[in-house]
């Protein structure tokens, strides 16, 4: 069994939702070290489906905040997706991914929270902060968690 991927606190944003949304990104990573073909078809399924909720959360966010480089990670994040579906449709040919698959999601996930993430992750705190002194009950956020993830905040 190969070893599982701990967190790091370092990676947290100071953003609860989102670093809710990457430990279970992590949590997803970990999955594959069954090292099961079938695991790894339920892993890339999901993964594909929670990266794309979760990058427009993040997305719709940088947005709201006016974060400047908003575009430019939105690019990051469509580059990523577009990976994430050549690995998936390798495995669905038969090829095993499963450990270059696990290397690279390691390494982006990774990378991405501490350069891309943390960037934009000031002006976002500082957005959500002004807007839950404006807003009683939650307002922008609790609608995005429910229209996003089904849920509330």
């Amino acid at each position: 069994m190969v070893r599982t991927i701990t967190w790091q606190d370092e990676l947290d944003t100071g953003i609860d939702v989102i670093d809710q949304q990457h430990r279970r990104i992590l949590a997803m990573i970990n999955q594959l070290s069954e090292r099961t073909p079938q695991r790894a078809g339920e892993v890339l399924a999901d993964l594909v489906d929670y990266a794309q909720s979760h990058f427009a959360f993040e997305e719709e966010l940088m947005e709201a905040a006016g974060y400047p480089l908003a575009d430019a990670h939105r690019r990051v994040h469509e580059l990523f997706a577009r990976r994430v579906a050549r690995y998936q449709e390798r495995h669905q040919a038969g090829e095993d991914v499963i450990a270059e698959l696990r290397d690279m999601l390691s390494v982006w996930l990774f990378n991405h929270i501490r350069n891309d993430d943390k960037a934009y992750a000031g002006q976002v705190r500082r957005y959500l902060d002004e807007f839950a002194r404006s807003q009683a009950g939650g307002g922008w956020i609790a609608a995005a968690l429910k229209r996003l993830f089904g849920g509330g905040a």
